[in-house]
């Protein structure tokens, strides 16, 4: 599969990622803290005790306990991070933020439908320092697609700051896309063009697709 293509699909394929169920493996604490937030996902999408407005709430919050936004959104912006002021800075952790909760939004709902049947198996683990990379396979029912995640030790646990899906990293895919956009028209157009596509995700149906 080309990396424009995998690009195209790193939205649903990381919701896929942190929803599927896991198949159990020895591990450390990494891919253990990783392996709880993906057991709560899985117990809240197949339960139906909780309202759909509470589940999807619930659900959201387990994934903002596991991502690490603030250094992903240092990642992303590279050498634009340090020229940000820091009222930027805390204004695009903020839209990122919301991008991506919003792109998960658009995905619960299709979830029962399309990913019921997947797995994924946790194949290993590697510790250098507070950096810690669990390297997965997703098993489809024609494939088994490769993702791994970059976690990073903070006083709240292991924290994702970076997805790799099938070698395309979504820290870079967005990294590539919000340079260009600040080059041409700076940060107030890198920010109108977040609060687009934010707008654009959250008028959707549930579970349609939207373009990147």
């Amino acid at each position: 599969m080309s990396s424009r293509k995998v690009s195209r699909l790193i939205p649903s394929l990381l919701f896929l990622a942190l929803t599927i169920l896991p198949a159990r493996a020895t591990a450390g604490p990494p891919t253990d803290e990783l392996r709880h937030s993906v057991d709560g996902i899985m117990r809240l999408l197949n339960g139906h005790e909780l309202a759909k407005p509470e589940r999807n709430r619930r659900i959201l919050d387990l994934m903002r306990e596991r991502f690490s936004f603030p250094i992903m959104s240092q990642w992303i912006l590279g050498v634009y991070w340090r020229k940000a002021s820091p009222e930027q800075r805390d204004r695009f952790i903020d839209l990122f933020t919301h991008l991506l909760e919003s792109t998960y939004k658009s995905r619960i709902e299709a979830y029962a439908d399309q990913y019921s049947d997947e797995t994924v198996e946790y194949t290993s683990e590697r510790i250098k320092g507070d950096k810690a990379l669990v390297t997965t396979l997703i098993h489809t029912r024609n494939k088994a697609i490769p993702v791994d995640y970059k976690l990073v030790s903070t006083p709240a646990g292991w924290m994702i700051y970076d997805v790799v899906i099938e070698e395309v990293s979504l820290v870079r895919n967005y990294r590539t896309t919000y340079d260009e956009i600040v080059r041409g028209e700076g940060f107030d157009g890198l920010f109108s063009r977040m609060e687009e596509k934010i707008a654009q995700l959250d008028s959707a149906p549930a579970g349609s697709e939207t373009k990147p």
